[in-house]
Formats: C-alpha cells, sequence, structure tokens
C-alpha cells in the first residue's frame, strides 16, 4: 500500500516599503520583481483606490518571463497585508486562498483592501514618516510549462530580499514597540497607575518581547510599575476615605448651624409668649410636649 505525501504549506514573504506616499503622483505603482516559490512576481498598489475610489487596492501580479511555455499556470495561496507601525496587533491582512495564475489571469487581489480613510487617518499608524509598508505571504502548490529560477538568473529581482526585507521591517517594529513602551513611562505618573493603565503597560511589554530585544534593563522597571496598582489602589482608598471625610465634616457645620438657628428661633417664640402672659412651665417626655401655663 502506497503511503501518500502531504505537502507541506510554507509560505514565503516579501515586504514593501513604500516611500513618500502622500506624494505620490501616479494612480498606480509597482514593486520591483522578488522571487517567491521559484518564480518572479511583483505587488501593484492603487494608493488612490482602482475600481472604488475610497478603498485602497493591492494585487499580487505574475511576471512573465522566457520561462514560459504555453499554457504555463500556477496553482498559488497568498495573503496581502498593510502593516500597522504603531501596533502590529492592528495590521491589516486579507487571505486570497487559492487561485490560479496563467496567461489569461496574470494579477489577483483585492480591489477593497481597507478604507483609505482609515489607511491616512492621522497617528493610525499604518502611514508613519510618508512611508507605507506592504506585505505578501505565498505558497505555489503547484506549476506546470515554467521553468523555476533563482536569485542569479538573468531578471530584475527587488534590491530588498525577502528575508532580510522582512528582518528589517521586524526591527523597525521593534522599535516602535520600544518607542511606545518608553513613551508610556515617560507621561504616566505614579497617580495615573490604575487597572486599566497596567492592562495598556502589559500589552506593551507583551508586544515588545516578542521582537526578542535585549530589554533586562527594562524589565525592572516594567514589574515594579505593575506592582504599584495594589500600592495606588491603597492610595486612592486613602484618598477617597479623607475627602469623605471632608464632606461629612462639611455636612456636620451645616447641622451646627441649623441647630444654633432652630434654637435662636425657639427663644424668640418663647419671649413673645411670655409677653403675652404664657409661661413655659416645663417638658413632659412621656407626652412629648411642652407644658404652658397664663
Amino acid at each position: 500500500m502506497e503511503q501518500e505525501q502531504s505537502i507541506v504549506e510554507k509560505f514565503e514573504k516579501f515586504t514593501w516599503k513604500v516611500e513618500n506616499f502622500s506624494r505620490l503622483k501616479t494612480d498606480k505603482v509597482y514593486s520591483e520583481t522578488f522571487i517567491i516559490g521559484g518564480y518572479p512576481w511583483k505587488l501593484s498598489l492603487y494608493p488612490r483606490g482602482d475600481e472604488v475610489d475610497d478603498h485602497l487596492a493591492i494585487y499580487l501580479k505574475a511576471v512573465k518571463t522566457a520561462n514560459m511555455s504555453e499554457g504555463w499556470n500556477r496553482v498559488v495561496k497568498f495573503k496581502l497585508l498593510v502593516f500597522n507601525q504603531l501596533n502590529t496587533y492592528r495590521t491589516i491582512s486579507e487571505d486570497f486562498g487559492h487561485c490560479v495564475f496563467d496567461a489569461s489571469e496574470t494579477c489577483w487581489g483585492f480591489y477593497k483592501f481597507m478604507e483609505l480613510d482609515e489607511l491616512n487617518y492621522p497617528n493610525m499608524g499604518f502611514i508613519v514618516d510618508d512611508a507605507c509598508i506592504v506585505g505578501v505571504e505565498i505558497f505555489v502548490s503547484k506549476s506546470s510549462r515554467e521553468k523555476q529560477l533563482n536569485q542569479a538568473d538573468n531578471i530584475t529581482v527587488s534590491t530588498v530580499s525577502n528575508e532580510p526585507a522582512t528582518k528589517q521591517v521586524d526591527a523597525e517594529l521593534g522599535y516602535a514597540a520600544l518607542g511606545r513602551l518608553i513613551y508610556f513611562f515617560k507621561t504616566r505618573k505614579v497617580k495615573d497607575i490604575n487597572e486599566q493603565v497596567c492592562k495598556e503597560l502589559q500589552v506593551l511589554w507583551d508586544e515588545l518581547q516578542k521582537f526578542q530585544f535585549d530589554v533586562t534593563w527594562l524589565e525592572p522597571h516594567v514589574q515594579s510599575a505593575l506592582g504599584m496598582k495594589i500600592y495606588v489602589e491603597k492610595i486612592l482608598e486613602a484618598e477617597k476615605l479623607k475627602q469623605n471625610m471632608v464632606v461629612l465634616e462639611l455636612e456636620m457645620e451645616k447641622l451646627k448651624e441649623k441647630l444654633v438657628a432652630a434654637e435662636q428661633n425657639i427663644d424668640v417664640e418663647r419671649d413673645l409668649l411670655n409677653v403675652k402672659g404664657i409661661k413655659e412651665i416645663g417638658l413632659d417626655s412621656e407626652l412629648g410636649c411642652v407644658i404652658w401655663r397664663s
């Protein structure tokens, strides 16, 4: 009995940093050619939209070469990404799934990848220093009538190769994560630390650790800040009790003033009754009333 071999889907990555994004004068821009799975590709980007003008459009294009024979095709799975350079959790990715590239269909992708308003929103993280970082992950499961290439073949290949580009982007995102954590410590005070702030700090710390930087020098500060939560909560509780005490003292002063005013009114009423010949004999505690005699 023959044993079937399972195909391991090994996705290779390519990253493209589009500089001067807001100053692009053309409706469509191309990346340089890159080789993944032994075949040449390009990414095309429509910064102002393709079929609709309010969405970013991104496509993966199979580059034609002299190594193709009539009837060539590539069966491919791929995913397109727009990196969030301030928060990797907000990176936008769309999985295209299986598709076939051939002479009649050399280009596949998304004409409504993401809204331009979201892409260009200030400080959102998709455009930083007027640069947008686009990525693709490709797995070529099958191809026919086409010779595979390598980086040494006579073809224009992106000067930023797949692995270095990925490492470069990872480093940039890592430094951005470090910057956010340092900014957190610069802008937060002890009195600001509460449960929500601690959660925010924990997210920033977990995000930074993914990049495997040596941040042992920073860890004590992070753990100390996280440990401040209980201490700060006790301080806040004490402050709350002090505030409550002040309120009660003010309320007590108001009650004293009311008591003095009430006693003064009683004295006035007593004097008026005395003038009329009505005298106060005493207070009957059982009946709860004042006894008068004319």
